[in-house]
């Protein structure tokens, strides 16, 4: 049932305990339900000099563990970050059932690299670049053309807060699979790679955000939120510990200069572009910023990963909204205190025409879920977060032509733009106007469903000029 090697590694005791005094810890496992593994290791001068491990594991994981803990000793941290699950498959040749045991110790040993590494800071590398691996097709051929142009990329993959009753976790692009996928990507390239476990920043700073915004009756967008203030920061923060002066991810979207500054524009493919959801990323971190796959369609990406034999070629794309674990959204606020109240649905002359189970159900512009019917079709016109009521009407009756954006920013001088007020969202040209901690757009044609809470983004040509959140709308230009 064990190899020899397993036997050998799983009662040697010279690397079992711990560090006096402690060093960095990393943990992985569940007590409850399996093995868990704590591996602790002393680093001088970017040296692991010492590892010590901690198991409450089967012989497979606690040989796992104990094998971790000789080959990282004597590697710098970004040499450790290259060990994975294939070396401990060449020296303990498990059976696939076992294969799980020996992820659990790989897991930790990576979890106390991180934790190594966010105290220091490596010395600067000219040519070391930090890639974001999402364990999807897209990082991994942006890893590879990373590879190909001569840097040295490290890979890093941030492990993010999913909710616990999701459906379908692993849909997620920062689930623990996902994370283990991002690895394998990087050894199979023999890349370093790193993952930081910010789950408990990212439930505070976004999904905490998510939930008190439909609370307010807004209508958020998380990923421009974790985008801009969250997720890049996170990885530019990275790049500078590890001494990379740049960052490249796998998103549809380029970088291009003007008047000075580092300006975000659309990605080449029209279906893939992702310049909205990244419209608010500052231009200090787009100035660091590469995106390989900005001048290429998504078919081009998949027949590279094809060619190079990458494993993540045929992998499914993740959902948008990563935390909801491949659940409906409006499910996951009600479990999370999200949910507006319950009441009715009136049409304009405060008819009451149907009911509702809750106003977080609805938005501006939404025509499905309504459950009225017998008549013309009717459209959500707003929702009263303190009534619980839905107002529906005619179409025509959604159209705004004045939209104030607030916070916001244009990041170049421009009089007019057009402007794009939500994801898949057709442009509209606007008049902008610069307005207290924001901007007013006077729109030359009629926008429908403009929803407060949701982004707006305003393009000259290809180039995101400037971006903000909506805070109201209305009928009439001033």
């Amino acid at each position: 049932m064990y190899s020899d090697a397993v036997i050998r590694h799983a009662l040697d005791a010279s690397r079992a305990g711990e560090l006096v005094p402690h060093g960095a810890v990393g943990r992985a496992g569940d007590a409850a339900c399996g093995d868990t593994v704590e591996i602790e290791l002393r680093v001088e001068d970017d040296t692991v000099t010492e590892a010590r491990h901690r198991s409450l594991a089967c012989p497979h994981g606690t040989a796992a563990a104990a094998l971790l803990c000789e080959l990282v000793e004597g590697r710098d941290l970004l040499d450790a970050a290259r060990i994975g699950q294939s070396d401990l498959d060449a020296a303990l040749t498990p059976r696939e059932g076992n294969r799980e045991c020996l992820a659990v110790a790989v897991d930790a040993l990576h979890a106390a690299i991180a934790a190594a590494l966010q105290d220091g800071r490596l010395p600067l590398a000219d040519g070391r670049i930090a890639v974001a691996m999402s364990g999807g097709v897209d990082s991994a051929v942006a890893l590879l053309k990373a590879v190909e142009a001569g840097h040295e990329p490290v890979g890093v993959t941030l492990r993010l807060w999913i909710d616990p009753a999701a459906p379908d976790s692993e849909r997620a692009c920062c689930s623990p699979s996902s994370v283990r996928a991002a690895r394998s990507a990087c050894h199979a390239l023999d890349v370093p790679h790193v993952t930081l476990d910010l789950r408990e920043g990212f439930r505070r700073a976004v999904v905490e955000e998510f939930v008190g915004a439909h609370r307010r009756g807004l209508t958020p967008n998380p990923c421009v939120r974790c985008n801009g203030s969250f997720r890049f920061d996170a990885l530019i923060g990275f790049a500078d510990r590890i001494g990379a002066p740049r960052l490249a991810t796998g998103h549809y979207a380029r970088v291009v200069r003007r008047d000075g500054r580092a300006l975000l524009a659309r990605g080449a493919d029209p279906a893939k572009d992702q310049s909205y959801m990244l419209a608010s990323v500052s231009t200090e971190i787009l100035a660091r910023v590469w995106f390989p796959l900005g001048e290429q369609h998504k078919t081009a990406t998949r027949a590279e990963a094809r060619q190079a034999g990458l494993a993540a070629a045929g992998r499914a794309e993740s959902q948008e909204v990563c935390f909801v674990g491949g659940g409906d959204h409006r499910d996951f606020l009600a479990r999370h205190g999200g949910a507006g109240p319950a009441g009715e649905i009136v049409d304009e002359a405060g008819r009451v025409i149907g009911m509702h189970e809750g106003v977080h159900r609805f938005t501006a512009g939404q025509r499905r879920g309504l459950g009225v019917g017998g008549g013309p079709a009717l459209y959500v016109l707003r929702t009263e977060t303190a009534t619980g009521r839905v107002v529906a009407g005619d179409r025509s009756k959604l159209a705004v032509r004045r939209v104030r954006v607030s916070p916001g920013e244009v990041f170049v001088p421009v009089d007019h733009a057009l402007v794009r007020l939500r994801y898949r969202g057709a442009p509209v040209p606007a008049r902008v106007v610069p307005a207290g901690d924001g901007f007013e757009l006077e729109l030359e044609e009629p926008a429908y469903g403009v929803a407060a809470g949701q982004a707006a983004v305003l393009y000259d040509g290809d180039t995101v000029v400037g971006a903000g959140r909506i805070a109201s709308s209305g009928a009439s230009v001033r």
